[in-house]
């Protein structure tokens, strides 16, 4: 069992990279059963089951949390400036807490490339930083705190509805498109000596507006809105950020993640529908899940959203090792 545990692990780092999920050759003993007795099951009774479940309210509770998270924390650094209190000075590309230095993750690399040496308080921000993120799943940054991805996910409503009046339709790329961009961005900070990524980053220049005051910065940040309403839905968090990909190369071994319950679950899909990445939710997949119980992969964002659809509890958020202690 550890060998498949072991071999999943892997294929969802490769997967993170870019690489297409594939269906799975080794399941553990007990998950062959499930999905045994999941192909003899009634297809009558199952969709009675599945009708039943939808009939059942689900609210938005982890949604609601995770935007209260995300304007408070951003708001925070407007306040803290526009009052002069200095708690939070900066903004969230590189700021100081109480005067303790934090600094972005991918920021960092990006300095440390351009100026090609190492700067103390740097290491130190970004050290704090980083056991934040290992801790809460490093991708969780892109969902609870990124302001680019509330925006974002305003946008992509608006993307839906238009897409089922048929005024647009989603433009599919290639995920590897974000592991090149992050290469050509390390290359362009070692070559340039100039934080490039930085510069065009929708991330720092909505946290910066917000602070500081609107730029002409935002221009930018509004043409990938547009572009993600009418072409590609979510295409700068699916195919281009490399603060995703930084972010998810950090939570690999995050003790947070939402787990998946084979036993429950009735395939019918609704959580990928709502995914930002559902290459992470291929395990849902009639016959895809290795185990009865599975772990999302490291680029989930830990939004909730599939918490809050799926109609069976089938999804939940999970500490590892916690759970089986409470």
């Amino acid at each position: 069992m550890k060998n498949v545990h072991w071999q999943r692990f892997f294929e969802q780092i490769a997967i993170m990279f870019g690489r297409e999920p594939k269906k799975p050759t080794v399941i553990t003993e007990r998950a062959q059963q499930v999905h045994e007795l999941k192909r003899m099951a009634n297809k009558v009774e199952v969709r009675a089951a599945i009708l039943a479940a939808h009939e059942k309210p689900h609210g938005h509770t982890w949604r609601n949390r995770r935007w209260a998270v995300l304007i408070f924390v951003n708001l925070f650094f407007a306040v803290s400036f526009g009052f002069d209190i200095q708690i939070l000075e900066g903004a969230l590309t590189a700021s100081r807490l109480i005067g303790f230095h934090l600094i972005d993750l991918n920021a960092a690399l990006q300095v440390m490339l351009a100026h090609k040496h190492i700067i103390v308080n740097l290491v130190i921000g970004t050290s704090t930083v980083m056991v934040i993120w290992i801790l809460l799943g490093g991708r969780t940054f892109c969902s609870w705190v990124c302001p680019y991805h509330l925006v974002a996910e305003w946008a992509e409503n608006l993307h839906l509805w238009m897409a089922s009046k048929k005024l647009v339709s989603d433009q599919h790329m290639s995920r590897g498109l974000r592991t090149w961009f992050w290469v050509i961005f390390a290359l362009a900070a070692l070559a340039t000596g100039y934080t490039v990524f930085e510069s065009i980053s929708p991330t720092g220049i909505l946290s910066r507006a917000l602070i500081y005051g609107p730029g002409l910065a935002l221009l930018w940040v509004l043409a990938l809105l547009l572009f993600e309403v009418a072409i590609s839905r979510r295409a700068w968090c699916r195919y281009a950020c490399p603060i995703g990909l930084t972010y998810g190369v950090v939570g690999i071994v995050s003790p947070v993640r939402i787990k998946y319950t084979l036993d429950g679950c009735f395939h019918e899909g609704d959580c990928k529908k709502v995914c930002l990445v559902p290459h992470v939710l291929e395990t849902v997949i009639k016959g895809r899940a290795v185990d009865t119980e599975v772990s999302l992969g490291p680029d989930c964002t830990r939004c909730g959203l599939c918490v809050d659809t799926c109609p069976t509890g089938s999804l939940k958020f999970d500490i590892k090792g916690l759970s089986k202690l409470l």
